[in-house]
């Protein structure tokens, strides 16, 4: 990983939710030690996002977790109560 190409803490603007959601089920089956992980997921998603693209989506979320638990971005606040809400 060469540094986040997110410009802002939220590195989703270019996908929708239907893919985002889409993405984290096929990572989730797949599990990030399976081999051509990223053409995989990519298949499940259907072919709508590319292997490459995958694969940076998912290394600028990563990117964006991290600088959260450094503290260099505020943890964002949900609108949501219960267990995973912070505050």
């Amino acid at each position: 990983m060469s540094g986040s190409r997110s410009s802002s803490p939220n590195s989703n603007s270019g996908w929708s939710r239907k893919e985002n959601k889409m993405f984290e089920e096929a990572l989730a089956y797949y599990g990030e030690g399976t081999p051509n992980l990223w053409d995989k997921v990519s298949s499940a998603m259907g072919g709508i996002k590319s292997a490459e693209e995958v694969r940076l989506h998912y290394e600028d979320l990563v990117d964006d977790v991290k600088m959260i638990e450094s503290g260099r971005v505020q943890y964002p606040k949900y609108k949501t109560q219960g267990f995973w809400t912070r505050g």
